[in-house]
């Protein structure tokens, strides 16, 4: 088994905020235990919501929310970010999806490659990103969990038929893939929360049923409540996304706590062998079985 010292963790997410609400407790969990944690972010959220305009303009948006994102990573102890420097492609359907620049048009193979410079940089055992479906549907988590399975793939491979970039550090194979998810029954509990606090919210209108992961399917559960305040006050960085003082405030109290506390995934590979144990660490075990 690997020392704390020796191991790496790699996030690979599409927008600034996903490092926090998507994963946050789990970066500090790690960061805190002596992992090195490192951040991929695909694009600056240019076109994501402005909760006032006291905070930034459209025009400005992205510049803001890179800030916001550096301010987050601070506090959860990410110690390396990268930015890809993609724009941000807008909710499936929009106009943006068109820009020349957005990264639901990028070529995968360039993104994917980009990805692979990164991880034979700084060597991770364990990467993550978002799951096949995005979440819920948005281009841009789409993109970079195909970007990111294809460079998981190959990254420590010394040859490739695909259009990756195989120059730089040289190849190396992380041991395990994950994606992060929210269980189908919270998605549900999410959405009842929000009707019934008449919040303005694409998730009020989506079909719930087939967002996030079927309960059953979850292979791995993180315990992050030592770290929900850490995760709070991540959040918070990101003012120009958060509605009013609070962030999770318009929560029932025990989905609050729900979110704050844990978090959950889905290992990709190794594939799990089935059965109904879930897995706790994300550094199981995984000195028997990859670099």
């Amino acid at each position: 088994m690997l020392k704390s010292s020796q191991r790496s963790l790699l996030a690979v997410l599409a927008h600034p905020d996903h490092e926090t609400f998507g994963c946050g407790g789990t970066l500090a969990k790690y960061a805190a235990s002596g992992v090195d944690v490192a951040l991929i972010c695909a694009t600056r959220g240019e076109v994501g919501e402005i909760s006032s305009s006291a905070l930034a303009t459209s025009s400005n948006l992205g510049r803001v929310r890179e800030e916001e994102l550096r301010a987050a990573c601070d506090i959860l102890g990410v110690r390396e970010l990268y930015l890809l420097g993609y724009r941000d492609s807008g909710m499936v359907g929009t106009p943006d999806n068109d820009h020349p620049e957005a990264l639901c048009r990028a070529s995968q193979g360039e993104v994917a490659g980009r990805i692979v410079e990164i991880i034979r940089k700084v060597r991770p055992q364990v990467v993550v990103t978002f799951d096949q479906t995005g979440g819920y549907g948005h281009p841009d988590h789409i993109a970079i969990h195909h970007a990111t399975h294809d460079a998981f793939r190959v990254a420590g491979s010394e040859s490739s038929s695909s259009q990756m970039s195989l120059d730089g550090p040289k190849p190396h194979q992380p041991s395990k893939l994950y994606y992060m998810t929210f269980p189908r029954s919270m998605f549900r509990e999410f959405q009842k929360a929000i009707v019934s606090e008449g919040i303005d919210s694409d998730l009020a209108k989506m079909d719930v049923e087939t967002m996030g992961t079927p309960d059953e399917e979850v292979t791995t559960v993180i315990d992050v409540s030592e770290f929900a305040e850490v995760k709070e006050k991540a959040a918070l960085c990101h003012r120009t996304q958060i509605q009013g003082e609070g962030v999770f405030d318009w929560l029932p109290s025990s989905l609050r706590q729900r979110f704050l506390s844990t978090e959950y995934l889905v290992r990709d590979y190794p594939p799990p062998k089935g059965g109904n144990d879930v897995e706790m660490d994300l550094f199981g075990a995984v000195g028997t079985f990859g670099a």
